[in-house]
């Protein structure tokens, strides 16, 4: 499976950049703005919800990966079932082999997973500890 950047993910860092570099005039874009909003449009003008990491222009990466170190680094709310045998985690929803290679993951591939389990909502960090994941208890990037 390839990496790819989630358009909802270019969404969130098009909305920080322009809430941190706002508009002079309402038409005039930061660097990093216009580089994410060049992107953002051929998704939108192609009809694609996905953007292949490899081949993501440079400029709008550096931007997109400004915007990330914002967010938090894992969905681990500290109660890992994959430690007792589960091949997914009901506390964060990742696979055994996602929790295992966590820190060697890239950005683009720790969002992508971010984006599949905020999709499914299946895990307790959706539901029954929705407090706690809002606290922002996870462990160590």
């Amino acid at each position: 499976m390839k990496a790819v950047l989630h358009i909802t993910d270019l969404e969130a860092a098009i909305n920080y950049w322009r809430e941190r570099s706002p508009s002079p005039d309402g038409i005039t874009l930061c660097p990093e703005l216009r580089a994410l909003a060049e992107v953002y449009a051929l998704m939108v003008f192609y009809r694609q919800d996905t953007a292949a990491a490899v081949g993501f222009p440079p400029k709008a990466m550096a931007a997109w990966l400004v915007w990330y170190d914002t967010t938090p680094d894992t969905p681990c709310i500290a109660i890992c079932s994959t430690s007792q045998g589960d091949a997914d985690c009901k506390g964060c929803g990742r696979t055994f082999e996602e929790v295992q290679h966590w820190p060697g993951m890239t950005p683009v591939e720790k969002r992508d997973t971010w984006h599949r389990i905020t999709l499914e909502s299946t895990s307790w960090r959706f539901n029954t500890y929705a407090e706690r994941a809002a606290e922002g208890v996870s462990s160590p990037k």
